[in-house]
């Protein structure tokens, strides 16, 4: 295995464990340090039919909201199927919207970062030195499942 998948790995067991405190304090019913960064969806499994609930950042862009979204739980948003998010303390319905197109994955990816710099840190896409994200690299991720899900609020 090489160091890097031993890498990721490590991280994915990490979030699992954090995961479990941060659903907690995202789900009171007043907003807290943490909801200024962070909150919660909840939204079912488009196989099982199970009900989730996953903590994750966003900034504020406009009247959206933007996600980073890596992993598999962005399949269940596909199609815009609807999701509740717990923002600030208040439960939210919001409609999710999968951008895959690079050059909008960039342009986001620059919001986000400029917006809520340590959320860049979690995305595993190197900068070249004129700060443009490596193609090959963002290629590569959108095709294993990365994506910016942009929320759309009522």
């Amino acid at each position: 295995m090489a160091a890097s998948q031993a890498a990721m790995r490590r991280r994915a067991r990490i979030m699992r464990a954090v995961n479990v405190p941060m659903r907690a304090a995202l789900s009171l019913p007043f907003g807290t340090p943490l909801s200024g960064n962070l909150m919660l969806i909840s939204y079912t499994g488009r196989k099982s039919g199970k009900a989730y609930r996953q903590p994750v950042s966003y900034v504020r862009d406009g009247d959206v909201l933007l996600t980073p979204g890596g992993g598999r739980w962005t399949l269940n948003l596909a199609g815009g199927r609807p999701a509740r998010i717990r923002l600030r303390g208040r439960d939210v319905p919001a409609r999710p919207e999968l951008v895959t197109d690079p050059a909008e994955v960039e342009r986001l990816l620059g919001v986000i970062a400029e917006k809520n710099p340590r959320a860049a840190r979690f995305i595993p896409i190197p900068r070249r030195p004129g700060g443009r994200l490596d193609p090959s690299a963002l290629d590569a991720a959108l095709r294993h499942g990365f994506c910016i899900v942009r929320w759309h609020l009522p």
